[in-house]
């Protein structure tokens, strides 16, 4: 696994891809008994952030501990599905390095439903690496999508999530364990450079 640089990292299989999401209980719910996400109390007029990282969820979510974070979601998706979801991707903030213009930006920006983000990677502690994770953000039709067709299998780690946090904070660490991730390459030199992955 790379130390530093801007890499994809996620639980894979030939064809998949995992991704998780935090939510309140009453989300993962109807998610768990549909395999769809959906209900009630889920909003598809707001930004849903899902990120393949681990440990950057953990971070996020804090170790399921946070407020309406409680429930945590591991989401299977074809690995096409998931490129597909990239393809449309435009970072959150103007940089230099991929965009000729602000300008240049905030069009694409406007016309995307897909937000990217490269944010410092953490180890278990929640201490920060040098290492960044993604954390990609969808809405519109790109979330509706995702949502209710491209989602292969939701599961829920919650318990795994607890136990895990429960050997941390009882240093013990020769227990501990995380999801095998390795580096999501399925791409190009353009497209690695487009979305800001060390090449």
């Amino acid at each position: 696994m790379p130390k530093t640089g801007q890499q994809i990292l996620g639980y894979q299989t030939e064809e998949h891809i995992v991704v998780y999401q935090a939510y309140k209980r009453s989300i993962a719910n109807f998610a768990l008994t549909h395999q769809v996400l959906g209900g009630n109390d889920f909003s598809f007029n707001r930004m849903s952030w899902i990120k393949p990282n681990f440990l950057w969820m953990m971070y996020r979510c804090g170790w399921a501990e946070k407020e309406n974070q409680e429930s945590v979601l591991a989401l299977w998706i074809k690995k096409s599905d998931f490129s597909l979801i990239l393809d449309k991707a435009v970072f959150s903030s103007f940089n230099k390095a991929n965009y000729q213009s602000q300008e240049q930006w905030r069009e694409e920006l406007n016309c995307s439903d897909v937000r990217l983000q490269w944010d410092p990677d953490h180890d278990p502690y929640g201490n920060k690496i040098e290492r960044r994770a993604i954390q990609i953000g969808i809405k519109g039709e790109t979330l509706a999508n995702f949502c209710k067709n491209q989602i292969v299998k939701i599961e829920d780690v919650t318990d795994f999530v607890k136990s895990q946090k429960g050997f941390l904070d009882h240093q013990q660490s020769t227990q501990f364990s995380v999801p095998i991730e390795t580096v999501y390459d399925n791409f190009d030199a353009i497209t690695m450079q487009r979305l800001g992955i060390s090449l």
